[in-house]
């Protein structure tokens, strides 16, 4: 199902998170951080995110037991989300002027591309080879991602009023501010069936490694 190589890259991608993660939610919650205080429902969100879309996605585009058409697929998210990477991290801290429905816009398209090649590819999609059914089971989890962080950026949105931009913009979830509070809870709820998804697939590798 997947090489030695995928898998410990995985894993070890697994584990930056979880300590890129800690260290930011101490940092950004010891002080007045730029971007405001953040609960650990987005943080396990932002972490997750980062490690599925940038790492997983980008690791897996290279693995030869994956089906091609699934590879393409993640590729392509791979490059999307790097690029928009580089370009979010500019208008946070440079420009100052990055906006939520530029980031909706991009989950959008990033949507529609994964259908288009799922639909392109057609035949080839069923074509499952030994990952079964964990590889459409994957891209499926992918579109979930997507949809869920353009509702996130959205319901976020709404809730600061718009303020994002400039050397005062808000860009996280407060733990404890009431109009959040929504937010969080959605969060939470929709990390769950990601989270125990992904370490399934991960353990699925980890066992199928000769």
């Amino acid at each position: 199902m997947a090489s030695l190589h995928t898998v410990a890259l995985l894993w070890a991608g697994v584990a930056v998170a979880i300590v890129m993660g800690l260290r930011f939610r101490a940092k950004q919650n010891a002080g007045h951080a730029k971007g405001g205080r953040i609960s650990n429902p987005k943080v396990l969100w932002l972490f997750f995110a980062i490690w599925f879309w940038f790492v997983e996605c980008a690791v897996l585009c290279f693995e030869p037991a994956l089906p091609w058409s699934y590879r393409l697929i993640l590729g392509a998210h791979a490059v999307s989300m790097w690029i928009r990477g580089a370009i979010e991290l500019f208008m946070l801290h440079v420009t100052k002027n990055w906006r939520p429905p530029i980031g909706i816009t991009h989950d959008a398209i990033c949507i529609a591309v994964i259908v288009v090649i799922a639909l392109v590819e057609g035949p080839a999609m069923g074509e499952l080879g030994a990952w079964g059914l964990w590889a459409p089971a994957l891209v499926a989890m992918l579109l979930f991602s997507l949809a869920v962080e353009l509702l996130y950026a959205a319901l976020f949105f709404q809730a600061v009023e718009g303020k994002t931009t400039g050397d005062d913009g808000i860009w996280f979830a407060d733990p404890e501010s009431e109009r959040f509070k929504r937010i969080n809870r959605i969060t939470f709820a929709c990390n769950a069936p990601q989270v125990v998804f992904q370490l399934g697939l991960l353990v699925a590798m980890t066992l199928s490694v000769q």
